[in-house]
């Protein structure tokens, strides 16, 4: 079986540097640490769940793409929220992109270690 890191260090904007890999290809998975709604730049992309969702999924995309894969592939899905009063407006941007097909997903309410942050999201793709 062969691996591949995916996607340089998770930086956050005062500096750290988190002991991880944002994501890694094993044979024809592609397993994505959970993503924050983090710019570029490290910094939240914005206070409310629907730009933090759209930020989450944009670096999945990014990611996947750096593996040669995209949405379609992605096979599971695992959220955090930190609060359940934002299942809904998160359902609603979620759909904008896995509606047509959605894959298997587990949904838990929980806090989260970066201040401000709202959602995480870790996904599996299969692409071979």
């Amino acid at each position: 079986m062969t691996r591949q890191t995916i996607g340089g260090a998770l930086t956050l904007a005062e500096g750290t540097i988190l002991p991880l890999s944002k994501g890694m290809r094993a044979g024809d998975f592609v397993f994505l640490s959970g993503q924050l709604g983090l710019t570029g730049q490290g910094r939240l992309a914005g206070p409310g769940i629907e730009v933090q969702t759209r930020q989450c999924v944009k670096n999945i995309e990014a990611l996947l793409a750096e593996a040669g894969c995209n949405l379609e592939h992605v096979v599971k899905i695992t959220v955090w929220l930190v609060d359940r009063a934002d299942f809904a407006h998160f359902n609603q941007v979620y759909a904008e992109y896995f509606g047509h097909q959605p894959p298997v997903r587990s949904t838990v309410v929980s806090g989260l270690v970066l201040p401000g942050a709202l959602v995480e999201i870790e996904a599996v793709a299969y692409a071979p």
